[in-house]
């Protein structure tokens, strides 16, 4: 342009002739302050509502595993309903009906023992209150916990039908718990059982295996010895001379025992061996003045155990000797005496003789080779004298409800195996005590190891026989017929691969669960909760026929009752009259009053909230459940037993799972350490959206961390990104459909944007499908701040700002509002108060919400890979110029890149294209010097010696002319122009 020295305009305020950006997008976020004020406006507008009104959409429900109702909310809850509002909202703005409804787990032993503290405090006994009233108490305090807990998830951003959430303790889901139970009454698999459960002495209940977590515990271990006696110890009468001398020899020799619960000793009705176990005989020849063993005693050990059992005992090798080998055969023939047997004041107790044979649980890597069998208190034991058809002769009842040895037990009566508050009693110090008395002990210490506690009350729990209701889960359901398999087990197996998990490892954990599992125990002997809603006939047995009443009618007069009134309806006065009605005598009946586990109730949700309500599904099966990796043994457990039971399918076509949440050194977090982080304290501190990002950015199919220095490292990238929204905002301030630019007509640089943002879309689009928040956060801030930020908004800012009415400004103002709505929309799941902020300053109005949008189709027209690669190899050039241009800057020979009009130098390697030349021709083309963020570039073919490389080299040199005082670049075109002091593209810009 030549210059105009006539007309010499007057110099201006060039920096009032800018296109800066127009925003009051403010920086610092506020969010604890301003995330309530979104909260209350969504409420006003009805944002979820709305969302179920948008016309044909595909149903996609995630249904809510439900917390329990009795306590403010924790770190794991804040990730675990944020990863589910992640999804349903991604699902929406995928396009489908993304429908949540939140639910609570109301019964259970937790709200009992509130109630229970309130009354002890006013000295009230729970036992003197009718159990209605009780209950009544039970679900106010529930309802208090529902109603806390609600505001708490929704200050979160949680999404979903909050005004009409699913309770465990509504009329309608009691029926429906009630009618499920009575599913497995009728199909045949209900039954009741006398077998060692988990039982909690504190609780005074048994435990489902999902109610029960493994810690560390010292417990007592004991080496006891029970002798082969004289009277039995030549069963069967076909044994050849050479067998019955080896019997013989054995005469008042020691089978010893190890065990690490003393007090199941009294209940000892055998010993068992491995049948290919290598046996000895040893004989005691020597002894330090403090052992129980006595020289010339012989044991009867496996040869594998012997060194360490003796050992034990305080004998080394010289203080025994092996004998001999013994088999099994010899073993067979064998009889034991209790080591109580015949003990002054034992009234006889243990006289019987205790049962001697092989088992397959036996083994020679722990303990002595032999195992002590207390069929009430084990399992492996209960099912092998099951299978032999002896249970009658072995099952005793010495332990109670409260966990203490029943009165009358000679010399432990009354003593408790655990005291009042969970810890250790005196059962199995008076239990070592008269073993060592009477001569029965070889040795004793104290191990530690994992020991099954109680979830809700922490202490230790026993296995103790009771007679408890179970679901058999391979007994053929109902008819038998082929449903996936004609047991529950058998569905079970086969519904779990009929089911996407995430990740995958949750397939093999439940399965492999599934495969060992015992039979569900279904009842509990407590009061708040689902009664098991049948009746037994008197005088029947369990194993007879009519021993459980099976009468749809009366069925349905229950449930009719449940409907309108509740559970409750069960214990009210003339409850058994009632359901019986006329077709039965009231007096041959008993009502069962236990009432049903828990994990029944939440494994029963999906009847009543996917199958029966108008939001539910029409299949009655969720696309989505997702829960912490213990709900393997828990909910997905539980509500798979449920539902195979039932319907023969799993309730769920896919399972999500995370970790537990650690805090910042892999710990768990404990308040004795002082370690928890309480999602409240991060809300008031930071807000919501922080603590959501950090779900984001964390894999939260492992254990995650979180702490102070975490929660900074969050707020970084996240003011990171909200930097990048505040420029888009500013800007498009005042853009319009005026302003748009085809995108055939952009730049390439423009269009390689635009092939960026294609492939974002897909990997969006993947990783919410996927469930991979942590993979879509990473790639679109990546994208933000790498591509665009450091790259593409670096570059245009030249020309957005100091362009005038270009098409390379309009193509990128117009890249810039396609930007908008996919990262505004993209990132509304994760950052959901933030996104609303930003689409509300550039579309504001009384209705608007960034959620009510769906993520914008994409058009596959925009990838151009080959346009990719080129850009890749624009950007490898540029990096080389750019850092040595960083190293002249940090020299101080330049204080800003516009100062540099460098050369660059391309050698015959040269990326993308076939040759320098068109390098060289394509660089000139798009304005290398923009590209560069330099006043100028010149473009050279060949590497100079100096600055050899394989691809391009670079020499340094100052731009000529003089700095434009509107955009500050150096040309030599400056001061020759109408305005002074601009170059020619600012001056055509000011006009």
């Amino acid at each position: 342009m030549c210059a105009d020295t006539t007309d010499t305009a007057p110099h201006l305020d060039y920096k009032s002739t800018l296109n800066l950006p127009k925003t009051d997008f403010p920086m610092r976020a506020g969010l604890p302050k301003r995330e309530p004020d979104w909260l209350q406006r969504w409420e006003e507008i009805g944002v979820y509502d709305q969302l179920r009104k948008k016309a044909s959409r595909t149903p996609f429900t995630l249904h809510d595993g439900p917390p329990y109702a009795n306590g403010h909310l924790h770190i794991g809850h804040a990730l675990n309903k944020t990863i589910k509002d992640m999804i349903v909202r991604s699902h929406q703005m995928m396009g489908f009906d993304a429908r949540y409804i939140p639910g609570w787990d109301c019964h259970g032993l937790p709200i009992e023992w509130k109630i229970e503290e309130q009354y002890r405090q006013k000295g009230k006994n729970k036992d003197e209150v009718p159990i209605n009233d009780f209950r009544a108490e039970c679900r106010k305090f529930a309802a208090g916990w529902v109603d806390i807990q609600r505001e708490e998830f929704k200050r979160l951003g949680i999404t979903g039908n909050w005004a009409d959430p699913y309770l465990t303790m509504d009329f309608h889901a009691e029926r429906v718990i009630a009618e499920e139970f009575m599913k497995f009454l009728m199909n045949g698999t209900l039954y009741q059982g006398s077998k060692p459960v988990m039982w909690s002495p504190m609780e005074q209940t048994a435990l489902a295996e999902a109610e029960v977590e493994y810690h560390d515990k010292e417990s007592f271990t004991i080496w006891v010895k029970f002798k082969v006696v004289a009277e039995n110890a030549f069963v069967g009468d076909d044994l050849g001379e050479t067998t019955r001398a080896a019997i013989q020899s054995i005469d008042g020799a020691y089978v010893v025992i190890w065990t690490t619960t003393p007090w199941t000793i009294p209940s000892n009705k055998a010993v068992v061996y491995g049948s290919d176990i290598s046996y000895g005989l040893y004989e005691i020849t020597g002894r330090p003045e403090e052992c129980w063993a006595r020289i010339g005693e012989r044991y009867l050990l496996a040869d594998s155990m012997a060194a360490d059992v003796l050992g034990r005992a305080r004998l080394d090798e010289t203080m025994y000797r092996r004998l001999r080998d013994v088999t099994a055969e010899e073993l067979s023939h064998l009889r034991l005496a209790h080591p109580f047997s015949g003990a002054e004041g034992s009234a006889g107790e243990w006289d019987d003789i205790r049962d001697f044979r092989a088992a397959d649980f036996v083994t020679d890597t722990e303990g002595t080779g032999f195992v002590h069998c207390a069929p009430s208190h084990g399992m492996e034991e209960y099912e092998l004298y099951r299978d032999l058809g002896m249970l009658s002769q072995v099952i005793t009842y010495n332990v109670t409800d409260e966990g203490m040895f029943r009165e009358g037990l000679p010399f432990f009566g009354g003593k408790f195996i655990l005291n009042r508050k969970g810890k250790e009693g005196d059962a199995n110090a008076a239990v070592i005590d008269k073993l060592a008395e009477v001569g029965g002990l070889l040795a004793r210490g104290k191990i530690k190891h994992s020991y099954p506690h109680s979830w809700r009350s922490k202490a230790p729990v026993i296995y103790r026989n009771t007679p408890q209701w179970f679901a058999a889960i391979d007994k053929p359901v109902g008819d038998g017929q082929d449903m996936h398999g004609t047991t529950i087990r058998e569905r079970a197996l086969t519904e779990i691969d009929n089911v996407n998990w995430t990740p995958k490892s949750g397939r093999n954990r439940l399965h492999s669960m599934m495969e060992a599992r015992p039979d569900w125990v279904l009842s509990r002997q407590r009061a708040w909760g689902v009664p098991l809603t049948c009746f037994t006939k008197k005088g029947a047995l369990p194993t007879d026929d009519d021993f459980l009443l099976r009468d749809p009618a009366v069925n349905q007069r229950i449930v009719e009752a449940f409907e309108v009134e509740g559970a409750d309806a069960w214990y009210e006065d003339g409850a058994k009259e009632r359901f019986l009605g006329n077709d039965y005598n009231p007096d041959d009946y008993d009502q069962v009053t236990d009432i049903l586990d828990v994990w029944f109730d939440s494994g029963s949700t999906h009847a009543f909230t996917l199958r029966d309500r108008a939001d539910g599904t029409e299949d009655g099966i969720a696309d989505v459940y997702m829960e912490g990796t213990d709900q393997h043994r828990g909910w997905f457990h539980s509500s798979l037993l449920q539902s195979v039971g039932t319907t023969g399918r799993a309730p769920y076509r896919n399972v999500v799972t995370h970790g537990f949440t650690l805090d910042e050194k892999g710990m768990k977090m404990s308040k004795s350490l002082g370690n928890t982080i309480v999602p409240e304290k991060v809300v008031q501190q930071y807000g919501a959206d922080i603590l959501r990002l950090w779900v984001a950015q964390t894999d939260y199919t492992l254990d995650q961390r979180i702490g102070p220095e975490i929660l900074k490292g969050v707020a970084d990238s996240y003011r990171r990104l909200r930097n990048t929204m505040r420029y888009m905002l500013g800007s498009l301030s005042d853009f319009s459909d005026a302003d748009r630019v085809d995108p055939a007509e952009m730049p390439e640089l423009e269009r390689w944007v635009l092939h960026r943002l294609a492939e974002l879309d897909k990997t969006v689009r993947d990783g919410y499908a996927k469930y991979d928040f942590q993979g879509v956060w990473q790639a679109v801030f990546t994208f933000a701040t790498v591509d665009l930020s450091a790259f593409y908004f670096d570059i245009r800012k030249d020309a957005l700002y100091c362009d005038g009415d270009t098409l390379q400004r309009r193509a990128a103002r117009t890249v810039l509002d396609l930007l908008f709505h996919r990262l505004t929309t993209w990132l509304a799941p994760v950052m959901v108060f933030t996104m609303e902020e930003v689409w509300l300053e550039r579309f504001p109005g009384a209705d608007s919400s960034v959620h009510l949008q769906d993520f914008p189709e994409t058009p596959l027209e925009w990838r151009d890979q080959e346009l990719d690669d080129k850009w890749h190899a624009v950007r490898s050039i540029r990096k080389t110029v750019t850092e040595k241009l960083e190293e002249k800057r940090v020299e101080k020979l330049i204080g800003s890149s516009l100062e540099a009009s460098p050369i660059v130098y391309l050698g015959n390697d040269i990326h993308f294209w076939d040759s320098a030349e068109d390098a060289k021709a394509y660089l000139e083309e798009i304005n290398f010097a923009d590209i560069c963020i330099t006043s100028g570039v010149k473009i050279e073919i060949g590497v100079p010696g100096d600055e050899i490389g394989v691809k391009h080299g670079f020499t340094f040199a100052k731009a000529e002319g003089e700095k434009c005082a509107r955009c500050w670049k150096v040309l030599p075109d400056v001061g020759q122009h109408r305005h002074a002091g601009v170059c020619g593209r600012c001056n055509d810009a000011i006009g």
